[in-house]
């Protein structure tokens, strides 16, 4: 017999560690583990990060076999692992109607449960006792469910098995918009069983959908049924929503010790390298202490503070916690792992003898790692004075078994017996690694043989749709159903994925589907129920956006392909030439550079071996022909009968296996190929037979494809037999162009002094409106009848237009939106849509995306309760209602709502840096600024520069709103070129670099200056006698000074009274602004601002980093209307914030901020009219008693509003500052 090795003497004993901490503890029938002796239920986290260790050993014993029973003990402890993770399992299958409400539902109500009975697998608490929506913990077992399949543990055993896991990636993939309860089951810090979102969440949820995606979960003995799928585009929300949150870990915390298993092993979820060594260093720096580290900052739990007769914490009462928060060993094990895959043995050796100091000797010499260790309650006093001094004790769990596992892998990992990629096998650790640069390949095809040939006239060389047979193009919508089918299990009352719009990155894949080819258009192009793809322009943009998305974020193997095909709508309005802006695209798409993307075009066929390709094996037909729907008919078969069920074709509706899109795709993939070659031509009955055959597929073909709610269905059929017929605008027609000027925007109001034809009784005459309305050869004019009748009659009413009934309001609304959509007239257009109550196909997924990036909404025009704020996503039908509500039925509001919504949620995506330090975005007063931005550049009044902001094309808005939240200067002007019937053209264009920077006109570089200068505020002996001499001008200069009256006429004129318009309605403020006043806060009882009062208090509950306190601070100052003079308050605040870095105990009681601007104005007010300045010049705003001027000062110079401002808080705190420093002129 061979002697046993030193490194196996060594496995034995981690075996025996393992077996007297773990495995005694492990249910003979269901396999799960207890969280100690005493809370005998199971957790799901708990449970997977306990096995860990047990698996660890199982992989090493494998590979350090001296002998054939190391292999029996690794299949041992293979088994057990198998075991635990098969109960799991059994514990979510018991809950599957959970899962499916969930899908749709979002609920914490319809959550899965977080523990579970070790005995029974069934549910220990009620729905609503215990915080049981942690997305984190799921998706926990997901990756290893994946990470073990790959090592070749044998997991699941069925396919029904396998839908139950593919179901539970359905569960998880939205977590980028799910609020939780997070990792420590809490949610908000205060306890009180409030969910918030999480990063712990996103970036675990992230790392197990990339894990499992095209993973085969029978391993290498699996066929493609049991391949399960991930969608990129979730994948990639959950991304860029970790990314823009860390190193913040949610509302409430400002970090968080756990976010190293996300950053770290296991989830390797960050894949920017310099954002998981920020967010490393943060929990370091902010929390790690002598015994580990604390979980987050003010954490309550047991602490000697914390009242254990209530689970919750009163708000003022968390400052309490603050320097003797416990601190857990844990947190160490995962550094330990950190530094073995980050390939840094001192960061090892640091936490590992860190580590072996604070662990606890068990029976017979075990090492133990205890829960926490907790500041003893006689030494709380003298901890707070001197944080990390006092000797702590362990409390709770010994061992936690979660932190004795990881602590068991991370020894095993330190001493050689696993490579570091062994417990890795999915290569999680490579998420760092930089990516090659992608290449976006752009398939350019003609909807039509006309168009064809206008593009190859100007050299484009071409494919129509049909000629890329047997490759076939598809709406992007088609994809979302087949998606939809994904994961249907009819016994387990599972129905799929939730119907969702396909994005850009699962839309440029090729897809094998039934053994065909398919290619999916783009979603925008499949915008049509909205306007937006009315304008040549925003489909440009659209294009640009998408293909940077793309090339910032692709992933996967094999380049991207987008297939962009040229509509009818894409030409010029006599349909002879393309569209100019669509034919500059083209031509830049062929030099290869296009948005800041490379860009290679071609054919599709050119494409197929490097293009990304994806099989969606869920599709294929199965074995008992279920899916096969529609039988060759027999030759034999009655001519009549083909005919006639030409008009009945739903024949198979009531067949429960059958659904709409496998008839459709059925049929597509039976049609012959759109350019078939000549057969011998058949005779008589059998060619008749034929063409009727033919018939009934395209008519079948069509009635399918409208209920599933294609546009543009002839573009996608391969047969041309049945065409969509375009719209007629005959019926209300446009005899002569219509000037531009001439178009205006309906007035939304209707009164008794309006013309409207009276009958014999004096009532309105409806009959004669109508006859009006028929003679009426303007489109404006038009409108305007429609719009009476839809106020007084209602859309359904019906106007017997041809005499008959059967035309209503709502179907000749319907013909003019069309005409006006054709003539390019978009406040015609924006007015109807808002009549007919259209909406943007995506609204809710753009205000889920801006609420997923932490940024409140508000609809409607301020002040509250009109203005109305969104913190969660809402279904479409109930935002589209809360957006009308607000609007007040103004539909003009509502529409340029919704569209703004879209915009903004385009600009997050691709540009999130124009939203630093905005938490709250004012929809309704971005709108009042960008009509008060074009009445004065155009120098127009309010009305008419209402009327050219709903006149705008949408790619005009969408730049302005750019140019707006960009804080560039630029210029508003009427375009000097003629163009006939279509809305008047604007030019918005940079100005260029004029004025100062964005931390100067925040006037931190005056701040920064004066904090340099003295830190006893000797700002104010500031001698101003040299400027006595000069004469005041009405311009002010950029720098604050006073101008000569030569350069009285200056263009900069107004420049800092728009910038502070800006700037306020976006809710903007300097970078680090909050934390400034957190400072502040705790030097006096509170700040009012217009009678609202921001308390010290707030600083006990929240700390300086949460956004939950910057939205707090940003809440109170939206209570004021006027932004410029919101702004000017924001500038009196950071004045007010140089005080907190002087040495002084308090400045006060409530400090009243607009008192202190109204000193500085009055202040500035004088000591202009010292100067010779005149009334006309030193008007007020009636609104605040603000000079007009001051408004529009530079913030730095010896005339700007800081100087003022500086003198005004010297004056108004002047009691409570050092005796020495204020000598005030």
């Amino acid at each position: 017999m061979r002697s046993r090795s030193n490194s196996g003497v060594k496995l034995d004993n981690y075996a025996r560690l393992v077996q007297q901490t773990i495995l005694c503890h492990q249910d003979p029938v269901t396999g799960l583990l207890p969280a100690s002796e005493e809370q005998r239920h199971a957790w799901v986290r708990d449970n997977v990060y306990s096995i860990l260790s047990v698996w660890a050993l199982a992989l090493a014993y494998r590979k350090n076999a001296d002998r054939d029973e190391d292999k029996a003990k690794a299949y041992e402890l293979e088994q057990s692992v198998v075991k635990l993770m098969r109960g799991l399992l059994q514990c979510m299958m018991r809950q599957l109607e959970k899962v499916e409400k969930f899908k749709y539902s979002q609920s914490p109500m319809d959550a899965l449960h977080a523990k579970y009975s070790i005995k029974t697998c069934a549910t220990v608490v009620g729905d609503d006792q215990w915080g049981h929506l942690q997305v984190d913990a799921t998706s926990l077992y997901l990756l290893f469910v994946a990470q073990m399949t790959a090592s070749g543990l044998h997991i699941i055993y069925t396919q029904d098995e396998v839908d139950i896991i593919q179901n539970l990636m359905f569960y998880i993939e939205a977590a980028y918009k799910i609020a939780d309860y997070g990792m420590w089951e809490r949610g908000d810090k205060t306890n009180q069983g409030i969910p918030e979102l999480n990063a712990s969440s996103v970036g675990m949820a992230k790392a197990a959908l990339e894990a499992l995606d095209e993973l085969n979960l029978f391993g290498a003995n699996g066929g493609p049924a049991s391949v399960v799928h991930a969608l990129s585009d979730e994948v990639e929300h959950c991304q860029s929503i970790l990314h823009s949150m860390l190193p913040r870990a949610s509302n409430s915390k400002e970090i968080d010790a756990g976010i190293l298993s996300v950053i770290s092993y296991p989830a390797f979820a960050v894949e920017d390298i310099q954002l998981v060594n920020i967010t490393k260093e943060e929990i370091i720096s902010k929390l790690q202490g002598r015994y580990g580290c604390c979980r987050f900052l003010r954490d309550g739990h047991k602490t000697p503070k914390e009242d254990p007769n209530r689970l919750y914490y009163e708000p003022a009462e968390l400052k309490l916690f603050e320097n003797i928060e416990c601190e857990w060993p844990l947190f160490w094990t995962y550094l330990i792992l950190d530094g073995i895959f980050s390939n840094s043995p001192e960061q090892v050796q640091e936490y590992r003898d860190a580590l072996e100091g604070i662990l606890i000797k068990g029976k017979n010499g075990i090492r133990l790692v205890p829960e926490l260790y907790s500041v003893p309650p006689d030494k709380v006093e003298e901890e707070y004075r001197n944080p990390h001094t006092v000797d702590r004790v362990p409390m709770g769990k010994l061992p936690i078994m979660w932190g004795q596992s990881l602590y068991i892998v991370g020894s095993l990992l330190a001493e050689g017996f696993l490579a570091p990629g062994e417990i890795d096998p999915l290569n999680r650790k490579f998420s760092t690694v930089p990516k090659p640069d992608v290449v976006v390949q752009v398939s350019i095809l003609a909807e039509t043989e006309e168009i064809k040939a206008i593009l190859q006239k100007h050299g484009f060389n071409v494919q129509t749709v049909a000629d890329v047979y047997p490759i076939r193009l598809q709406p992007s919508r088609i994809l979302s159903h087949i998606y939809a089918r994904l994961g249907r299990n009819r016994r387990l009352g599972l129905t799929g994925r939730p119907y969702r719009r396909m994005g850009v990155l699962g839309t440029s894949k090729l897809y094998i589907i039934r053994n065909t080819i398919f290619s999916f258009t783009p979603q925008f192009i499949d915008q049509q129920q909205f306007y937006l793809a009315l304008d040549s322009r925003m489909i440009v943009e659209m294009l640009r956006t998408d293909l940077s998305y793309l090339c910032c974020r692709w992933r996967m193997t094999g380049r991207p392909t987008v297939t962009f095909p040229i509509s009818q709508t894409m030409l010029t309005e006599d349909r002879l030439d393309l569209d100019p802006v669509i034919l500059a695209t083209l031509r830049k798409l062929q030099d290869g550079y296009f948005g800041g993307a490379r860009v290679q075009t071609g054919k599709l066929s050119e494409f197929m071996t490097t293009s990304c390709c994806a099989h969606l094996s869920f599709m294929d037909p199965k074995p008992d022909g279920k899916m096969m729907l529609h039988q060759d008919y027999d030759d034999d078969d009655d001519v009549l009968d083909a005919v006639e069920s030409l008009h009945a074709f739903h024949f198979a509706d009531h067949v429960d296996t059958i659904d709409d899109l496998a008839k459709y795709l059925d049929q597509l993939l039976k049609s012959p190929a759109p350019t078939p070659s000549q057969g011998p031509k058949k005779g008589g009955v059998s060619r008749f037979r034929a063409v009727a055959h033919q018939t009934y597929e395209m008519v079948s073909l069509m009635n399918k494809a409208k209920e599933l709610d294609i546009q543009n269905v002839s573009m996608y059929l391969p047969s041309k037999l049945y065409r969509v017929p375009q719209p007629s605008f005959n019926l209300l027609d446009s005899t002569q162009p219509q000037p531009a000027q001439d178009i205006k925007i309906p007035r939304m109001v209707i009164t008794s002094e309006m013309n409207l034809p009276k009958d014999s009784s004096g009532k309105t005459d409806f009959k004669a409106l109508i006859d009006q309305l028929k003679e009426c050869p303007c489109l404006q004019d038009q409108a305007d009848i429609l719009y009476i009748l839809f106020n007084l009659k209602g859309a359904d009413w019906d106007t017997e237009y041809y005499g008959e009934p059967g035309t209503t309001v709502k179907d000749l609304l319907t013909k003019l939106y069309n005409k006006a959509g054709a003539m390019r007239q978009w406040g015609l257009i924006r007015m109807i849509s808002g009549m007919l109550k259209k909406k943007v196909e995506a609204l809710d997924e753009a205000c889920s995306d801006l609420l997923s990036h932490q940024k409140h909404l508000t609809v409607g025009l301020p002040p509250e309760p009109r203005e109305k704020t969104i913190v969660a996503p809402l279904p479409l039908d109930e935002l589209t209602k809360l957006i009308d509500d607000a609007s007040e039925q103004n539909i003009n509001i509502a529409v340029l709502t919704q569209e703004i919504m879209v915009y903004l949620a385009m600009y997050i995506r691709t540009q999130p840096s124009l939203f630093t330090e905005m938490f709250r975005l004012r929809i309704g007063l971005i709108i009042q600024v960008m009509t008060t931005e074009l009445a004065q550049s155009l120098n127009c009044s309010g009305e008419e520069a209402t009327e050219s902001l709903m006149s705008l094309s949408p790619s005009d808005l969408k730049n302005l709103l750019h140019h707006i939240l960009s804080g560039k200067e630029f210029g508003v002007e009427r375009s000097m070129r003629s163009v006939s019937a279509i809305s008047p053209v604007i030019s918005i264009h940079e100005v260029g670099n004029v004025g100062a920077t964005k931390s100067e006109r925040a006037g931190i570089s005056k701040l920064k200056l004066d904090m340099k200068q003295s830190s006893n505020l000797q700002v104010t002996d500031v001698d101003i006698s040299e400027s006595s001499s000069m004469k005041f001008s009405s311009s002010p200069s950029m720098d604050g000074l006073p101008f000569p009256a030569s350069a009285a006429t200056d263009s900069r004129q107004g420049q800092w009274l728009r910038r502070r318009r800006l700037d306020g309605a976006l809710n903007r403020v300097p970078v680090g602004f909050y934390q400034k006043v957190w400072k502040i806060l705790q030097k006096c009882h509170g700040l009012s601002i217009e009678g609202f009062v921001l308390p010290s208090s707030t600083t006990r509950e929240m700390t300086p980093g949460e956004i939950k306190f910057s939205v707090h601070v940003e809440s109170v100052l939206n209570r004021v209307p006027q932004p410029e003079y919101r702004q000017l308050l924001v500038e009196v605040i950071l004045v007010l914030t140089m005080l907190a870095d002087i040495e002084i105990q308090s400045i006060g009681g409530i400090i009243h901020v607009e008192r202190i601007l109204h000193l500085a104005n009055d202040l500035f007010y004088e000591e202009q009219k010292a100067l010779g300045a005149g009334d006309d010049i030193l008007k007020k705003d009636p609104a605040t008693g603000i000079c007009v001027l001051l408004y529009d000062s530079a913030p730095s110079g010896r005339f700007g509003t800081m100087t003022y401002l500086t003198k005004a808080v010297a004056i108004y705190v002047q009691d409570f500052l050092p005796s020495s420093g204020c000598a005030m002129q």
